[in-house]
Protein backbone atom coordinates (compact mmCIF):
# COMPACT_ATOMS: atom_id res chain seq x y z
CA UNK A 1 0.00 0.00 0.00
CA UNK A 2 2.74 2.45 0.96
CA UNK A 3 4.65 1.65 -2.25
CA UNK A 4 1.53 2.25 -4.35
CA UNK A 5 0.84 5.55 -2.60
CA UNK A 6 4.47 6.66 -2.99
CA UNK A 7 4.43 5.84 -6.70
CA UNK A 8 1.13 7.63 -7.31
CA UNK A 9 2.28 10.66 -5.34
CA UNK A 10 5.41 10.86 -7.49
CA UNK A 11 3.58 10.52 -10.81
CA UNK A 12 0.49 12.62 -10.05
CA UNK A 13 1.46 16.25 -9.67
CA UNK A 14 -1.23 18.90 -10.14
CA UNK A 15 -0.28 22.56 -9.55
CA UNK A 16 -2.25 24.10 -6.73
CA UNK A 17 -3.46 20.79 -5.32
CA UNK A 18 -2.24 18.41 -2.61
CA UNK A 19 -2.39 14.64 -3.07
CA UNK A 20 -4.50 13.05 -0.34
CA UNK A 21 -4.79 9.26 -0.53
CA UNK A 22 -7.86 8.03 1.36
CA UNK A 23 -10.63 5.52 1.08
CA UNK A 24 -13.90 7.00 -0.31
CA UNK A 25 -15.96 6.47 2.85
CA UNK A 26 -13.12 7.76 5.03
CA UNK A 27 -12.99 10.96 3.00
CA UNK A 28 -16.67 11.62 3.63
CA UNK A 29 -16.55 10.84 7.35
CA UNK A 30 -13.42 12.92 7.96
CA UNK A 31 -14.88 15.85 6.03
CA UNK A 32 -18.03 15.71 8.15
CA UNK A 33 -16.23 15.35 11.50
CA UNK A 34 -13.23 17.65 11.03
CA UNK A 35 -14.06 19.82 8.01
CA UNK A 36 -10.81 18.83 6.27
CA UNK A 37 -10.29 16.77 3.14
CA UNK A 38 -6.89 15.63 4.42
CA UNK A 39 -5.52 13.61 7.32
CA UNK A 40 -4.06 16.69 8.94
CA UNK A 41 -4.53 20.40 8.48
CA UNK A 42 -3.82 23.83 9.91
CA UNK A 43 -6.32 26.64 10.37
CA UNK A 44 -4.88 30.15 10.09
CA UNK A 45 -7.00 32.75 11.89
CA UNK A 46 -6.83 36.50 11.46
CA UNK A 47 -8.70 39.67 10.45
CA UNK A 48 -7.39 39.99 6.86
CA UNK A 49 -7.63 37.33 4.13
CA UNK A 50 -4.54 38.59 2.32
CA UNK A 51 -2.35 38.25 5.39
CA UNK A 52 -3.93 34.86 6.13
CA UNK A 53 -2.89 33.69 2.67
CA UNK A 54 0.67 34.97 3.17
CA UNK A 55 0.96 33.11 6.50
CA UNK A 56 -0.45 29.95 4.90
CA UNK A 57 2.09 30.11 2.07
CA UNK A 58 4.91 30.51 4.61
CA UNK A 59 3.66 27.41 6.44
CA UNK A 60 3.50 25.53 3.12
CA UNK A 61 7.13 26.39 2.35
CA UNK A 62 8.25 25.54 5.89
CA UNK A 63 6.67 22.07 5.85
CA UNK A 64 7.21 21.13 2.19
CA UNK A 65 10.60 19.54 2.96
CA UNK A 66 9.73 18.48 6.52
CA UNK A 67 10.27 14.76 7.35
CA UNK A 68 7.18 12.51 7.03
CA UNK A 69 5.35 15.12 4.92
CA UNK A 70 3.99 13.62 1.72
CA UNK A 71 2.32 16.79 0.42
CA UNK A 72 1.22 20.19 1.73
CA UNK A 73 -0.82 22.94 0.11
CA UNK A 74 -1.98 26.29 1.49
CA UNK A 75 -5.38 27.41 0.31
CA UNK A 76 -5.25 30.60 -1.79
CA UNK A 77 -7.87 32.82 -0.21
CA UNK A 78 -7.51 35.75 -2.66
CA UNK A 79 -6.87 34.06 -6.00
CA UNK A 80 -10.29 34.50 -7.61
CA UNK A 81 -11.05 36.78 -10.59
CA UNK A 82 -14.38 38.56 -10.68
CA UNK A 83 -16.22 40.86 -13.08
CA UNK A 84 -17.14 43.92 -11.06
CA UNK A 85 -20.10 46.14 -11.98
CA UNK A 86 -20.28 49.45 -10.13
CA UNK A 87 -23.58 51.16 -10.99
CA UNK A 88 -23.49 54.92 -11.49
CA UNK A 89 -26.63 55.96 -9.64
CA UNK A 90 -26.76 59.47 -11.13
CA UNK A 91 -26.47 58.21 -14.71
CA UNK A 92 -29.12 55.55 -14.11
CA UNK A 93 -31.49 58.08 -12.58
CA UNK A 94 -31.01 60.40 -15.56
CA UNK A 95 -32.48 57.68 -17.78
CA UNK A 96 -35.26 56.79 -15.36
CA UNK A 97 -33.60 53.55 -14.13
CA UNK A 98 -32.95 52.22 -10.65
CA UNK A 99 -30.03 50.15 -9.42
CA UNK A 100 -32.30 47.10 -9.41
CA UNK A 101 -33.14 47.58 -13.09
CA UNK A 102 -29.47 47.61 -14.02
CA UNK A 103 -28.77 44.58 -11.81
CA UNK A 104 -31.56 42.65 -13.56
CA UNK A 105 -29.85 43.25 -16.89
CA UNK A 106 -26.51 42.11 -15.45
CA UNK A 107 -28.09 39.01 -13.90
CA UNK A 108 -29.78 38.04 -17.17
CA UNK A 109 -26.70 38.64 -19.30
CA UNK A 110 -24.05 37.07 -17.06
CA UNK A 111 -25.67 34.73 -14.56
CA UNK A 112 -28.69 33.70 -16.58
CA UNK A 113 -32.38 33.94 -15.81
CA UNK A 114 -35.01 31.21 -15.79
CA UNK A 115 -37.87 32.17 -18.10
CA UNK A 116 -39.86 28.95 -18.30
CA UNK A 117 -39.94 25.21 -17.61
CA UNK A 118 -40.14 22.38 -20.12
CA UNK A 119 -41.97 19.16 -19.27
CA UNK A 120 -40.51 15.94 -20.68
CA UNK A 121 -42.78 13.13 -19.52
CA UNK A 122 -42.40 13.01 -15.73
CA UNK A 123 -39.30 15.19 -15.81
CA UNK A 124 -39.16 18.98 -15.62
CA UNK A 125 -36.25 21.10 -16.80
CA UNK A 126 -35.83 24.86 -16.32
CA UNK A 127 -35.18 27.04 -19.37
CA UNK A 128 -32.61 29.76 -18.72
CA UNK A 129 -31.26 32.41 -21.07
CA UNK A 130 -27.98 34.33 -20.98
CA UNK A 131 -25.28 35.51 -23.33
CA UNK A 132 -22.92 33.01 -24.92
CA UNK A 133 -19.63 32.25 -23.17
CA UNK A 134 -17.50 34.08 -25.73
CA UNK A 135 -19.66 37.17 -25.31
CA UNK A 136 -19.64 36.96 -21.50
CA UNK A 137 -15.86 36.71 -21.36
CA UNK A 138 -15.29 39.73 -23.63
CA UNK A 139 -15.15 42.88 -21.51
CA UNK A 140 -15.58 45.23 -24.49
CA UNK A 141 -18.62 43.30 -25.70
CA UNK A 142 -20.19 43.45 -22.26
CA UNK A 143 -19.74 47.20 -22.18
CA UNK A 144 -21.86 47.43 -25.37
CA UNK A 145 -24.84 45.60 -23.87
CA UNK A 146 -27.92 47.77 -24.46
CA UNK A 147 -30.27 48.64 -21.62
CA UNK A 148 -33.80 49.74 -22.45
CA UNK A 149 -34.85 52.92 -20.66
CA UNK A 150 -38.38 54.19 -20.10
CA UNK A 151 -37.28 57.69 -21.09
CA UNK A 152 -34.21 59.44 -22.42
CA UNK A 153 -32.84 62.19 -24.61
CA UNK A 154 -34.66 61.87 -27.92
CA UNK A 155 -35.97 64.06 -30.74
CA UNK A 156 -38.75 63.64 -33.23
CA UNK A 157 -36.43 62.59 -36.03
CA UNK A 158 -34.85 59.93 -33.87
CA UNK A 159 -38.21 58.64 -32.75
CA UNK A 160 -39.45 58.30 -36.31
CA UNK A 161 -36.29 56.80 -37.69
CA UNK A 162 -35.13 54.72 -34.74
CA UNK A 163 -31.59 55.99 -35.28
CA UNK A 164 -28.52 56.30 -33.09
CA UNK A 165 -27.63 59.70 -31.68
CA UNK A 166 -24.18 61.07 -31.09
CA UNK A 167 -23.86 59.66 -27.55
CA UNK A 168 -24.17 56.04 -28.66
CA UNK A 169 -27.83 55.81 -27.61
CA UNK A 170 -30.23 53.83 -29.76
CA UNK A 171 -33.53 55.68 -29.81
CA UNK A 172 -36.88 54.25 -30.86
CA UNK A 173 -40.49 55.14 -30.41
CA UNK A 174 -40.63 53.31 -27.11
CA UNK A 175 -37.64 55.06 -25.55
CA UNK A 176 -33.86 54.99 -25.58
CA UNK A 177 -31.48 52.02 -25.34
CA UNK A 178 -28.13 52.94 -23.87
CA UNK A 179 -24.94 50.89 -23.49
CA UNK A 180 -24.49 49.55 -20.00
CA UNK A 181 -21.05 51.21 -19.88
CA UNK A 182 -22.90 54.54 -19.63
CA UNK A 183 -24.70 53.29 -16.51
CA UNK A 184 -21.96 51.36 -14.71
CA UNK A 185 -18.19 51.02 -14.48
CA UNK A 186 -17.16 47.49 -15.54
CA UNK A 187 -13.76 46.01 -14.66
CA UNK A 188 -11.99 42.81 -13.62
CA UNK A 189 -10.93 42.53 -9.98
CA UNK A 190 -9.27 39.88 -7.83
CA UNK A 191 -10.78 38.66 -4.58
CA UNK A 192 -11.40 35.61 -2.42
CA UNK A 193 -13.11 32.71 -4.25
CA UNK A 194 -14.69 31.76 -0.92
CA UNK A 195 -14.72 33.27 2.54
CA UNK A 196 -14.39 30.95 5.51
CA UNK A 197 -15.55 32.05 8.91
CA UNK A 198 -15.11 30.21 12.18
CA UNK A 199 -15.77 31.44 15.71
CA UNK A 200 -16.40 34.93 14.35
CA UNK A 201 -12.99 35.14 12.63
CA UNK A 202 -11.75 34.78 9.08
CA UNK A 203 -9.82 31.55 8.53
CA UNK A 204 -7.68 29.94 5.84
CA UNK A 205 -6.82 26.23 5.51
CA UNK A 206 -3.50 24.47 4.95
CA UNK A 207 -4.03 20.88 3.79
CA UNK A 208 -1.37 18.21 4.25
CA UNK A 209 -0.83 14.48 3.97
CA UNK A 210 1.76 12.65 6.07
CA UNK A 211 3.47 9.28 5.84
CA UNK A 212 3.62 8.48 9.56
CA UNK A 213 0.96 7.20 11.95
CA UNK A 214 2.44 9.16 14.85
CA UNK A 215 0.27 12.23 14.36
CA UNK A 216 0.97 13.61 17.82
CA UNK A 217 4.75 13.40 17.37
CA UNK A 218 4.53 14.93 13.90
CA UNK A 219 2.47 17.87 15.16
CA UNK A 220 4.93 18.60 17.98
CA UNK A 221 7.91 18.60 15.60
CA UNK A 222 6.06 20.57 12.91
CA UNK A 223 4.99 23.18 15.45
CA UNK A 224 8.63 23.76 16.30
CA UNK A 225 9.51 24.19 12.61
CA UNK A 226 6.62 26.64 12.09
CA UNK A 227 7.60 28.74 15.09
CA UNK A 228 11.15 28.94 13.77
CA UNK A 229 10.39 29.88 10.16
CA UNK A 230 6.98 31.58 10.07
CA UNK A 231 6.40 35.15 11.26
CA UNK A 232 2.93 35.76 12.66
CA UNK A 233 1.65 39.36 12.62
CA UNK A 234 -0.22 40.52 15.72
CA UNK A 235 -3.72 39.05 15.84
CA UNK A 236 -2.90 35.98 13.71
CA UNK A 237 -2.52 32.43 15.02
CA UNK A 238 -2.82 28.81 13.88
CA UNK A 239 -4.75 25.81 15.11
CA UNK A 240 -4.18 22.18 14.12
CA UNK A 241 -7.19 20.28 12.82
CA UNK A 242 -8.06 17.03 11.08
CA UNK A 243 -7.38 13.71 12.79
CA UNK A 244 -5.15 15.44 15.34
CA UNK A 245 -8.13 17.46 16.58
CA UNK A 246 -10.21 14.29 16.84
CA UNK A 247 -7.35 12.47 18.58
CA UNK A 248 -7.00 15.23 21.16
CA UNK A 249 -10.71 15.08 21.97
CA UNK A 250 -10.54 11.30 22.28
CA UNK A 251 -7.48 11.53 24.55
CA UNK A 252 -9.31 13.88 26.91
CA UNK A 253 -12.17 11.42 27.10
CA UNK A 254 -9.81 8.54 27.83
CA UNK A 255 -8.27 10.51 30.68
CA UNK A 256 -11.68 10.20 32.31
CA UNK A 257 -12.79 6.79 31.04
CA UNK A 258 -9.63 4.79 31.77
CA UNK A 259 -9.42 5.60 35.53
CA UNK A 260 -13.18 5.14 35.79
CA UNK A 261 -12.96 1.72 34.14
CA UNK A 262 -10.06 0.72 36.39
CA UNK A 263 -12.04 1.83 39.45
CA UNK A 264 -15.00 -0.32 38.41
CA UNK A 265 -12.69 -3.32 37.97
CA UNK A 266 -11.18 -2.79 41.44
CA UNK A 267 -14.62 -2.52 43.05
CA UNK A 268 -15.88 -5.67 41.34
CA UNK A 269 -12.78 -7.64 42.34
CA UNK A 270 -13.09 -6.50 45.93
CA UNK A 271 -16.78 -7.43 46.05
CA UNK A 272 -15.83 -10.88 44.77
CA UNK A 273 -12.83 -11.55 47.04
CA UNK A 274 -13.79 -9.49 50.14
CA UNK A 275 -10.04 -8.97 50.68
CA UNK A 276 -7.77 -6.04 49.95
CA UNK A 277 -4.74 -8.33 49.62
CA UNK A 278 -6.46 -10.61 47.12
CA UNK A 279 -7.62 -7.59 45.14
CA UNK A 280 -4.04 -6.30 44.99
CA UNK A 281 -2.77 -9.72 43.86
CA UNK A 282 -5.30 -9.84 41.02
CA UNK A 283 -4.46 -6.30 39.94
CA UNK A 284 -0.80 -7.29 39.52
CA UNK A 285 -1.84 -8.91 36.25
CA UNK A 286 -2.76 -5.56 34.72
CA UNK A 287 0.71 -3.90 34.66
CA UNK A 288 2.37 -7.22 33.79
CA UNK A 289 0.04 -7.70 30.83
CA UNK A 290 0.78 -4.15 29.68
CA UNK A 291 4.42 -5.19 29.28
CA UNK A 292 3.46 -7.71 26.62
CA UNK A 293 0.99 -5.31 25.04
CA UNK A 294 3.54 -2.53 24.58
CA UNK A 295 6.25 -4.91 23.42
CA UNK A 296 4.00 -6.24 20.64
CA UNK A 297 2.98 -2.71 19.69
CA UNK A 298 6.67 -1.81 19.46
CA UNK A 299 7.49 -4.85 17.31
CA UNK A 300 4.59 -4.13 14.95
CA UNK A 301 5.45 -0.44 14.74
CA UNK A 302 2.07 0.73 16.05
CA UNK A 303 1.75 4.07 17.79
CA UNK A 304 -0.64 4.87 20.61
CA UNK A 305 -4.05 5.70 19.21
CA UNK A 306 -7.70 5.54 20.15
CA UNK A 307 -7.97 1.97 18.88
CA UNK A 308 -4.91 0.90 20.90
CA UNK A 309 -6.37 2.38 24.10
CA UNK A 310 -9.62 0.52 23.45
CA UNK A 311 -7.66 -2.72 23.23
CA UNK A 312 -5.76 -1.91 26.45
CA UNK A 313 -9.00 -1.27 28.35
CA UNK A 314 -10.42 -4.57 27.08
CA UNK A 315 -7.16 -6.29 28.12
CA UNK A 316 -7.43 -4.91 31.67
CA UNK A 317 -10.89 -6.42 32.11
CA UNK A 318 -9.80 -9.74 30.63
CA UNK A 319 -6.73 -10.00 32.87
CA UNK A 320 -8.75 -9.20 35.97
CA UNK A 321 -11.23 -11.94 35.10
CA UNK A 322 -8.60 -14.64 34.55
CA UNK A 323 -6.67 -13.49 37.64
CA UNK A 324 -9.75 -13.96 39.81
CA UNK A 325 -10.17 -17.51 38.48
CA UNK A 326 -6.51 -18.34 39.27
CA UNK A 327 -6.88 -16.96 42.77
CA UNK A 328 -10.04 -19.05 43.21
CA UNK A 329 -8.14 -22.26 42.39
CA UNK A 330 -5.39 -21.39 44.88
CA UNK A 331 -7.96 -20.63 47.60
CA UNK A 332 -9.67 -23.97 47.02
CA UNK A 333 -6.36 -25.79 47.35
CA UNK A 334 -5.60 -23.84 50.56
CA UNK A 335 -8.97 -24.75 52.08
CA UNK A 336 -8.60 -28.37 50.97
CA UNK A 337 -5.31 -28.77 52.83
CA UNK A 338 -6.40 -26.71 55.80
CA UNK A 339 -9.63 -28.54 56.65
CA UNK A 340 -8.11 -31.92 57.63
CA UNK A 341 -5.25 -30.22 59.45
CA UNK A 342 -2.63 -30.82 56.77
CA UNK A 343 -1.55 -27.16 56.59
CA UNK A 344 1.15 -27.05 59.26
CA UNK A 345 4.46 -26.30 57.54
CA UNK A 346 5.81 -24.38 54.58
CA UNK A 347 6.12 -27.65 52.67
CA UNK A 348 2.38 -28.23 53.08
CA UNK A 349 1.71 -24.70 51.81
CA UNK A 350 3.92 -25.21 48.77
CA UNK A 351 2.27 -28.55 47.97
CA UNK A 352 -1.17 -26.94 48.21
CA UNK A 353 -0.22 -24.04 45.94
CA UNK A 354 1.40 -26.38 43.41
CA UNK A 355 -1.73 -28.52 43.33
CA UNK A 356 -3.96 -25.48 42.80
CA UNK A 357 -1.69 -24.00 40.12
CA UNK A 358 -1.44 -27.31 38.25
CA UNK A 359 -5.22 -27.56 38.14
CA UNK A 360 -5.28 -24.10 36.57
CA UNK A 361 -2.79 -24.87 33.77
CA UNK A 362 -5.25 -26.53 31.41
CA UNK A 363 -8.06 -23.94 31.77
CA UNK A 364 -5.56 -21.10 31.45
CA UNK A 365 -3.96 -22.52 28.31
CA UNK A 366 -7.40 -23.11 26.81
CA UNK A 367 -8.38 -19.52 27.59
CA UNK A 368 -5.19 -18.13 26.05
CA UNK A 369 -5.51 -20.31 22.95
CA UNK A 370 -9.16 -19.35 22.47
CA UNK A 371 -8.26 -15.66 22.63
CA UNK A 372 -5.25 -16.04 20.34
CA UNK A 373 -7.12 -18.13 17.76
CA UNK A 374 -9.90 -15.57 17.77
CA UNK A 375 -7.65 -12.53 17.36
CA UNK A 376 -4.85 -13.79 15.11
CA UNK A 377 -7.04 -13.84 11.95
CA UNK A 378 -7.52 -10.11 12.47
CA UNK A 379 -3.75 -9.59 12.42
CA UNK A 380 -3.47 -11.59 9.19
CA UNK A 381 -6.18 -9.63 7.38
CA UNK A 382 -4.92 -7.56 4.40
CA UNK A 383 -4.25 -3.87 4.94
CA UNK A 384 -6.63 -2.87 2.14
CA UNK A 385 -9.59 -4.54 3.85
CA UNK A 386 -12.08 -2.06 5.27
CA UNK A 387 -11.49 -1.50 8.99
CA UNK A 388 -8.35 -3.65 9.12
CA UNK A 389 -6.11 -0.89 10.47
CA UNK A 390 -8.42 -0.15 13.39
CA UNK A 391 -9.11 -3.79 14.26
CA UNK A 392 -5.40 -4.68 14.21
CA UNK A 393 -4.61 -1.94 16.69
CA UNK A 394 -7.38 -3.16 18.98
CA UNK A 395 -6.27 -6.79 18.78
CA UNK A 396 -2.49 -6.24 19.08
CA UNK A 397 -2.37 -5.17 22.77
CA UNK A 398 -4.80 -7.93 23.69
CA UNK A 399 -2.64 -10.61 22.05
CA UNK A 400 0.61 -9.42 23.63
CA UNK A 401 -1.00 -8.85 27.02
CA UNK A 402 -2.68 -12.26 27.17
CA UNK A 403 0.65 -14.03 26.58
CA UNK A 404 2.52 -12.20 29.36
CA UNK A 405 -0.44 -12.40 31.75
CA UNK A 406 -0.51 -16.17 31.26
CA UNK A 407 3.15 -16.33 32.31
CA UNK A 408 2.39 -14.16 35.33
CA UNK A 409 -0.57 -16.20 36.50
CA UNK A 410 1.14 -19.57 36.10
CA UNK A 411 4.58 -18.63 37.49
CA UNK A 412 4.34 -15.44 39.56
CA UNK A 413 0.88 -15.75 41.11
CA UNK A 414 1.74 -18.95 43.05
CA UNK A 415 4.92 -17.36 44.43
CA UNK A 416 3.06 -14.26 45.62
CA UNK A 417 0.35 -16.46 47.11
CA UNK A 418 2.94 -18.50 49.04
CA UNK A 419 4.55 -15.31 50.40
CA UNK A 420 1.17 -14.04 51.56
CA UNK A 421 -0.02 -17.30 53.15
CA UNK A 422 3.36 -18.01 54.76
CA UNK A 423 2.50 -15.46 57.45
CA UNK A 424 -0.37 -17.65 58.61
CA UNK A 425 1.88 -20.72 58.65
CA UNK A 426 4.41 -18.87 60.81
CA UNK A 427 1.62 -17.78 63.10
CA UNK A 428 0.46 -21.40 63.46
CA UNK A 429 4.01 -22.56 64.19
CA UNK A 430 4.56 -19.92 66.87
CA UNK A 431 3.94 -21.52 70.31
CA UNK A 432 1.32 -19.86 72.40
CA UNK A 433 2.30 -18.70 75.90
CA UNK A 434 -0.45 -19.23 78.44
Amino acid sequence: WEKIVAGMNQKLKTPGMANIFWMPIQTRTEMLTTGFRSILGIKVFGPDLGVIQDVGVQIEKALSDFPDTRSVFAERTTGGYFLDFKVNRQAAARYGLTVGDVNDIIETAIGGKTISTTVEGRERYPIAVRYARDFREDLDALKRVLVATPAGPQNSAAVNAGSENGNGETVSGKGAQVPISMLADISYKTGPPSIRNENGQLVGFVFMDITTDDIDGYVRAANQRINERVKFPPGYYVQWAGQFEYQQRAFKRFLLLFPFTLLIIIVLIYLNTKSVVKTAIVLLAVPFSLVGAFWLLYLLGYNLSTAVWVGIIALAGLDAETGVVMLLYLDHAWEKFQSPGRMNTMVDLQNAVIEGAVQRIRPKIMTVCAILFGLLPIMWSPVTQAGADVMKRIAAPMIGGVVTSAILELLIYPVIYVIWRSREIKRLQTPRIE
